[in-house]
């Protein structure tokens, strides 16, 4: 089962893959390095057997016969392998080649050739044939027992040099595979007590110094996100019970009250009226959750073009402007750079200015003030609506933003608690932030929504 496992390891085949690739290249420095040898070796023969046949053939005919006969005792056996001196017919006048080798021609070139002796087997020799001014022949052959000597060591230094380089990077990889084993199997430990329900385990992730350590230390991150929102969906659904159970218990009491009283025509339509008003008010929670759900997956970025922020304000200020003024407020729309653009959907845009637009109206007391601006800074566009209402507190701030939150001074105001939330769902379609600051006076709240900077 471990060796089973070993040979699946992506370290061990890494292992495998680098110890071919030392092979092959032991290999090919050896055949180079073989190579290398053989032309050396055959330069050198080359140059003796030239070297040694001139000298031999300045020699006088007795003399030289006489050097080959006693060549056995003299200087030339430690250079030469075998000599011989035939005549124009090829027939042996002294030396140790008894007969004339076969295929050699008499070109003054050195060949490789073949010899077949009396007893025993085929070797080879490097042969000179030269024909003297006498018409005699000169052949000299040197041996090839030099060359093969090294050829053999070199074979014995490399399986000597290659075996123990091989065993040592193949145990390494072993280890490695066997580490790299007890590493995933802790994984899988921690997965499978994650499945069985143990939320808040995490993968060992040490301090992410390798490729996986730094795969455990995403996972964990992925699993820290996934288990806020689970959190979060948790948090949200007892907030959906919460405000859906209020209004529905209401329709409930009042239609009971209506049945059993016996109400006239007037009473039961008033009752019913304000049924479907309680009954409105749950479709809107539930219309604007589907609506955040709906922004959160990105499904409207295809839509995205460039929108004009001044077109924008122009819009929501002709949409709000009556309805503030009816309640005894003032809508203002100040002036900004001109044609100031920015990459994203213009419905969605117009519902987030609309939005924080209708909070300011909800909040901001009978004769305030909420002013509609833009700005452009460091290459990013902003939009801010603000008003001098009630303000929000600064640890609050954050906290208005999630679903359902309400503050103490809102809860005379009608609303789900979710428009705030819509907000932050369109900023985040459109990688815009959402920030909350005091108004210019320090009183008030003013919304900065800033877009990134236009490529």
């Amino acid at each position: 089962m471990f060796l089973t496992e070993l040979f699946r390891t992506a370290t061990f085949r890494i292992t495998l893959m680098a110890l071919a690739a030392m092979a092959g290249v032991m290999l090919m420095q050896f055949g180079l390095v073989y190579a290398q040898m053989e032309a050396v070796e055959s330069r050198r023969s080359t140059e003796l057997l030239e070297g040694e046949a001139s000298l031999l053939a300045q020699m006088s005919p007795e003399h030289l016969e006489y050097v080959i006969r006693r060549r056995a005792t003299g200087d030339l056996r430690l250079i030469i392998s075998s000599a011989g001196l035939f005549d124009a017919g090829h027939a042996l006048i002294a030396g140790d080649l008894h007969t004339w080798p076969r295929g050699l021609v008499a070109d003054g070139k050195p060949q490789n050739i073949e010899i077949f002796p009396e007893e025993g087997a085929p070797y080879p020799l490097r042969l000179l044939a030269v024909t003297l001014p006498d018409k005699t022949i000169l052949v000299l052959g040197r041996s090839f027992h030099l060359l093969a000597e090294q050829k053999l060591m070199l074979r014995h230094t490399m399986l000597v040099a290659a075996m123990p380089t091989f065993l040592f990077a193949l145990f390494l990889g072993i280890a490695l595979s066997h580490r790299a084993l007890s590493r995933v199997k802790d994984m899988h430990e921690a997965i499978d007590r994650i499945m069985a329900g143990d939320i808040h385990e995490r993968l060992p992730a040490a301090r992410e110094r390798d490729d996986v350590e730094r795969l455990a230390g995403s996972v964990n991150r992925m699993l820290d996100r996934l288990e806020r929102l689970m959190d979060g969906m948790r948090e949200v659904g007892n907030d959906i019970a919460h405000d859906l159970r209020t209004p529905l218990s209401r329709v409930r009491a009042r239609l009971e009250r209506a049945g059993a009283a016996g109400l006239d025509a007037d009473a039961l339509n008033a009752t019913i009226g304000r049924a479907v008003d309680d009954l409105d008010q749950c479709l809107g929670i539930i219309t604007a959750l589907l609506r955040i759900a709906e922004l959160e997956n990105s499904r409207r970025k295809a839509g995205f073009d460039h929108v004009v922020l001044s077109d924008l304000i122009d819009d929501v200020f002709d949409l709000y402007e009556p309805i503030a003024e009816t309640e005894g407020k003032r809508l203002l729309a100040q002036p900004g750079p001109a044609g100031l653009q920015v990459w994203g959907d213009r419905h969605l845009l117009i519902e987030l200015l609309a939005n924080l637009v209708d909070n300011a109206i909800k909040f901001t007391p009978e004769g305030g003030t909420i002013t509609l601006g833009m700005r452009e800074q460091a290459g990013k566009a902003a939009l801010m609506v603000t008003d001098n209402g009630v303000g929000i507190a600064p640890d609050e701030r954050q906290a208005v933003l999630s679903r359902f939150y309400r503050s103490d001074k809102s809860r005379h105001v009608s609303g789900s608690g979710l428009g705030l939330s819509l907000v932050c769902a369109i900023a985040h379609l459109h990688e815009a932030d959402v920030r909350i600051e005091s108004g210019p006076d320090g009183t008030g709240t003013c919304f900065y929504i800033t877009f990134p900077v236009q490529q």
